[in-house]
C-alpha cells in the first residue's frame, strides 16, 4: 500500500499566493505520510480574461510557481502532480498537467486534449489543444496516467490509459460550480468503474473572480467505484484528503472485471 493525497485550493491571479497555498498542502501531505500529492488544474493562476491568461503564463524554468513547487517536492521528498499554464509561440497557452518527482525534477508533461468550449469565450480561444495521451508511467503510488478536467467527459481517453495498464488516473480539475452537483462525482465514479483504476481528482474550489467559481469536492475513488477520500466546497483554506492505494484490492478487482473492448482512437 501507499498513501496518496489530493489537494484543494482556490487560485486567483496572485501567483505568489497560489504557491503559498500549495506549499501548505505539500507540508500537510508529507506529515500524513503521503508518497504523492495531486493538485488541481490551473493551480498557478486563474485569470479574469483570455488576454490576462496569456500574459500571466510563464515557461517552466522561469515560473515562480513551478520552480517553487520543484523546491518543495525536493525538500519534502514528495512527488507532486499539478496543473499549470505554459506559454506557446502565439497568443495561446498550453493547459498542462506535470509530474514533479521527489528530487524536484519535472518528469512528465501532459497537455489537455479536450478543451472546454461550453461557454463563451471557450477555452480554445486561448489554449492550444494537446495532441494525444501521455504514456502511463511508474510512481511510488502506482502506474499513473494524466488527464485534465474536461477530459473526464470522454471515456475513450481513460480507457486508452487502462489499456496501458494504468493503476491511477489523475484528473487535475477546475470543474464549474453549476455543473458539479449534477455530474462531477457521477463521472469520476464511472471512469473508475469502467477502467478498474483508482481515480484521483484534485479540484479548484470557490470564487476565483467575479465571473468564475469552481465546485471543489476533490476526491479519490477506488477501482470498485467507491469514494475513499473526499473534500467539500471549502475555499477559504487549502485542504487535503488522503487515501491508501491498495494494490491487493486493485488486483482483486482487475481479476473480476474483464478489460473493456472498443475502438481506441488515442493510440
Amino acid at each position: 500500500m501507499a498513501i496518496a493525497a489530493v489537494g484543494q485550493i482556490c487560485s486567483t491571479t496572485d501567483i505568489s499566493a497560489n504557491l503559498a497555498q500549495c506549499r501548505r498542502l505539500v507540508h500537510r501531505a508529507a506529515v500524513a505520510g503521503a508518497k504523492a500529492l495531486f493538485l488541481p488544474e490551473a493551480s498557478d493562476f486563474i485569470a479574469c480574461s483570455p488576454k490576462q491568461t496569456v500574459g500571466l503564463a510563464q515557461s517552466l524554468g522561469e515560473s515562480e510557481f513551478v520552480v517553487g513547487l520543484q523546491r518543495e517536492a525536493q525538500q519534502a521528498g514528495l512527488h507532486i502532480n499539478v496543473g499549470i499554464h505554459e506559454p506557446t509561440t502565439g497568443e495561446r497557452v498550453k493547459n498542462s498537467s506535470i509530474w514533479i518527482d521527489d528530487k524536484g525534477v519535472i518528469t512528465q508533461r501532459y497537455h489537455k486534449v479536450h478543451l472546454f468550449d461550453a461557454t463563451t469565450p471557450g477555452e480554445s480561444t486561448t489554449v492550444e489543444k494537446g495532441k494525444g495521451i501521455l504514456p502511463v508511467f511508474e510512481t511510488p503510488v502506482g502506474r499513473v496516467g494524466l488527464l485534465i478536467c474536461f477530459d473526464l467527459r470522454f471515456p475513450e481517453i481513460s480507457l486508452a490509459l487502462r489499456r496501458q495498464d494504468a493503476q491511477i488516473i489523475s484528473y487535475a480539475s477546475a470543474f464549474l460550480a453549476h455543473t458539479g452537483p449534477a455530474h462531477w462525482e457521477t463521472l469520476l465514479r464511472a471512469r473508475a468503474i469502467e477502467t478498474q483504476c483508482y481515480v484521483i481528482a484534485a479540484a479548484q474550489a470557490g470564487p476565483h473572480n467575479k465571473e468564475r467559481t469552481s465546485y471543489g469536492h476533490s476526491m479519490i475513488v477506488n477501482p470498485w467505484g467507491e469514494v475513499v477520500a473526499k473534500l467539500g466546497d471549502e475555499h477559504k483554506e487549502p485542504q487535503i484528503a488522503t487515501a491508501e492505494i491498495d494494490f491487493d484490492f486493485f488486483s482483486r478487482v482487475r481479476r473480476k472485471m474483464k478489460l473493456p473492448r472498443g475502438v481506441d482512437s488515442y493510440q
